[in-house]
């Protein structure tokens, strides 16, 4: 092989490795273009769900810090006094017992008692809570149950010169005010009947209010307890039955209430009342309760000189009824004057004070043994 032909031989060798060598860069130049086509989207994917993953995760955060608001745990501290207004709704309830201190948010209170299911369940009135409550004890402590009331008692067959005494103490308020509305037959919802006087109409019972409550509303309180008392024994038919008025049926029963010492003698002693009442010109009524009361004192049995008052309660100088109502007479003592017992009695003496035994008769004679009794007995 001449020169020529090893130079050919050798250039055509050296074009060949040079097409190889080009190839080869173009393979790597393709390969390292496919990578870097690959890792760009990867690394794009990874930088956007690291954004979308923390966006999340505060995203997540904000709205568990709106789905579970801030809250106080345990039963809390001191005492704060929570009044409920009528036609409050339960939101209204949660704004004021934040602004309180009583929940950490009215959305928490809310949350606890859709979850108690006792949204409509709240009533007006006061209640005593505590500050930093959990919201769940704060609805647990607004049950009807648990409010803020004052009580009083009033026993039958007190006067109201008595009455009013006892509920200036027991609730504190002024007994001025409380006579001031006693007067306001208006603001009381007295019966029409009632000729204007709360005497006879203030009906005694246990009474529970609210510690706001007024002088006004708390005796139109007792007048409604007589109202239903009235209603139900059907007071003013029964009235019409006897052929006397609402209001003589209610004095008569008043007389009743301060003379008999046993709810069982009631009905008896309105019979005795009722004869007197007919044997009239002939005969007055005289009932020593009536006096008493015409005097402004208390006793059993009138003395000679109490017996000489002038006063219209005096029915041992008056006939027929007093004027009006001696006592707030009970359901029993209205009940006898409605319907008194069958008989002629005319007369009935307490023989045994201790005991209020009370013993009936119909003439004088009998009269006269019974009160012969009652003096053995100390009377």
């Amino acid at each position: 092989m001449n020169d020529l032909d090893l130079n050919s031989l050798l250039g055509a060798e050296d074009d060949e490795g040079r097409t190889r060598r080009a190839r080869g860069r173009s393979r790597r130049k393709r390969k390292r273009r496919s990578r870097g086509r690959f890792i760009a989207p990867l690394l794009a994917f990874i930088v956007l769900a690291g954004i979308i993953g923390g966006g999340g995760y505060y995203g997540y955060m904000w709205i568990n810090d709106t789905l579970t608001p801030d809250d106080f745990t345990g039963r809390g501290e001191g005492v704060v006094l929570v009044e409920i207004k009528d036609g409050q709704s339960a939101t209204e309830v949660a704004q004021e017992l934040e602004r309180l201190g009583v929940v950490a948010s009215a959305r928490a209170f809310t949350n606890a008692i859709d979850n108690a299911r006792k949204s409509g369940s709240l009533q007006p009135g006061q209640y005593r809570l505590r500050k930093k409550m959990a919201a769940a004890e704060a609805v647990s402590l607004l049950d009807p149950g648990n409010r803020v009331l004052d009580r009083t008692t009033i026993p039958e067959g007190w006067r109201l010169s008595d009455v009013i005494p006892k509920l200036a103490k027991d609730t504190g308020m002024p007994a001025k005010e409380l006579l001031a509305a006693a007067k306001d037959a208006d603001e009381l919802g007295l019966p029409s009947y009632a000729k204007g006087r709360l005497e006879g109409f203030a009906f005694p019972a246990t009474y529970e209010f609210q510690p706001n409550t007024t002088p006004a509303q708390l005796l139109a309180k007792m007048v409604g307890r007589f109202d239903e008392t009235a209603e139900e024994l059907d007071l003013v038919s029964g009235a019409k039955a006897l052929r006397r008025t609402p209001y003589e049926i209610v004095t008569i029963a008043s007389i009743v209430q301060a003379e008999a010492g046993r709810p069982e003698d009631m009905p008896k002693i309105a019979r005795v009342i009722y004869n007197r009442l007919a044997h009239q010109p002939e005969m007055k009524l005289k009932m020593d309760s009536t006096v008493f009361y015409g005097l402004g004192e208390k006793g059993t049995a009138a003395t000679f000189a109490q017996l000489q008052s002038k006063s219209k309660y005096n029915t041992y100088m008056y006939y027929g009824l007093p004027p009006g109502p001696i006592s707030n007479p009970g359901d029993h003592a209205l009940k006898a004057a409605l319907h008194p017992a069958k008989g002629d009695w005319l007369f009935f003496v307490a023989t045994d004070p201790k005991s209020n035994v009370t013993k009936f008769a119909t003439t004088d004679a009998e009269f006269q043994k019974l009160l012969d009794e009652y003096r053995a007995n100390g009377g």
